[in-house]
């Protein structure tokens, strides 16, 4: 079993529900907590070297420029629903991470059996 592989996506997923958690229930430290993840999941992401690591690498960045600005909008400015719009996108950045990812894994599962 690849641990690196299981750490990236495990906070992938974290990332994902922990913003869907964000949308039921609009609270800062929630999204904070959302925000905080899918950065420890970017960083992650530096280091894959696999054959969709750019895209993987991409879509978080694209869901931490959504998850950033939401914390800064509800926080400063109090747009509750501008900081659920963003989340929302940056969940629709994590889904297509996910599917990259179960993509990836299928390829080299692929792969292995020849």
């Amino acid at each position: 079993m690849d641990w690196g592989k299981v750490t990236y996506i495990f906070f992938s997923l974290m990332s994902l529900t922990t913003t869907a958690g964000f949308i039921y229930e609009p609270h800062a430290v929630a999204l904070f907590l959302a925000a905080g993840v899918n950065v420890i999941s970017t960083i992650l992401k530096i280091g894959v070297k696999n054959l969709l690591a750019a895209e993987l690498l991409a879509s978080s960045l694209v869901a931490d420029l959504h998850l950033i600005p939401a914390f800064m909008v509800l926080t400063f400015v109090g747009d509750e629903r501008m900081a659920i719009a963003l989340a929302i996108g940056a969940v629709v950045a994590n889904l297509f991470s996910i599917a990259l990812a179960l993509i990836e894994s299928a390829k080299s599962q692929e792969k292995d059996e020849f």
